[in-house]
């Protein structure tokens, strides 16, 4: 096998949940490009069809669907349509994920009562706190377990959870929500590694450190935030969803044949800091 083959995916069926923006889109594309057939599910209808319009204009086989992961019988329903339609489904990226908490503005605040008290833990909204785990825990469950029904046939497939750095490290101001729901997807990814890789399906996960995405309101897209927050980073910048891309193709791969129940941090250093 050549170097060339082992990154090989072109034929390959592909589903993205989240799929049409921020890392997600990035997964999208990075498979496309290299001939991989791609499945982007998302909840904004204007953003898939966008993105979708997009992606074929560069002659890339991709197709989009608006799908809520909270929403179990459309995601198996479109799991189902679109592996039938591929013949095959090899690659899953479980990514789709909110973070409703004050964001990066919050995390560079050394003065702990200048920070958004409604995020304190004795403050935190029950219907907060359960709308994150719904999308950013059960979501990745659903997405496994529709991933799983429709890889064990084949006993081959690559499913891959975008978890966080967060998954292991303490970090004010991104929510308690979003912390714990990251950490129980790092493990569940783990748990289904061990369970699905006698059927030749490698569970792994990709935890992003401070990326600028639309995640947290936007907020990472402000040049000051920007500055501020990488100070506090030992590459001194923040990562373009652009460099996600290569960790994402090697994950779908052949090249990942031995990698099994691991997450992969992408993240600047972030974690030579400390916490994990």
């Amino acid at each position: 096998m050549t170097k060339t083959d082992l990154f090989d995916v072109k034929g390959y069926g592909v589903i993205v949940t989240g799929g049409a923006s921020g890392i997600g889109l990035a997964y999208s594309e990075a498979l496309a490009e290299h001939g991989a057939r791609v499945t982007m599910l998302d909840v904004n209808q204007e953003r898939i069809a966008t993105e979708t319009a997009r992606l074929r204009g560069f002659g890339w086989d991709v197709r989009g669907e608006v799908v809520d992961v909270t929403d179990k019988p459309s995601m198996h329903r479109v799991f189902d349509e679109t592996t039938a339609l591929y013949g095959r489904l090899d690659v899953v990226f479980a990514n789709a994920g909110i973070d409703p908490g004050p964001g990066f503005a919050g995390w560079v605040s050394a003065d702990v009562d200048a920070r958004p008290q409604e995020y304190a833990i004795e403050n935190y909204a029950e219907e907060r706190w359960r709308h994150v785990l719904d999308i950013n825990l059960d979501g990745v469950f659903t997405t496994i377990k529709a991933a799983a029904r429709n890889m064990k046939s084949r006993r081959s497939g690559r499913i891959i959870v975008t978890t966080s750095i967060a998954s292991t490290t303490n970090t004010g101001g991104i929510g308690a929500a979003y912390m714990a729901a990251k950490a129980g997807a790092a493990h569940l990814m783990r748990n289904a590694a061990l369970e699905l890789v006698g059927y030749g399906i490698n569970v792994n996960a990709i935890a992003p450190g401070p990326f600028i995405t639309n995640i947290a309101g936007g907020h990472s897209k402000i040049p000051a935030v920007q500055e501020e927050f990488s100070k506090h980073l030992p590459i001194k910048r923040m990562a373009q969803t652009e460099e996600i891309k290569g960790l994402a193709l090697l994950l779908s791969s052949q090249a990942s044949s031995f990698i099994v129940g691991v997450e992969i941090a992408i993240d600047g250093g972030s974690k030579l800091l400390g916490g994990g």
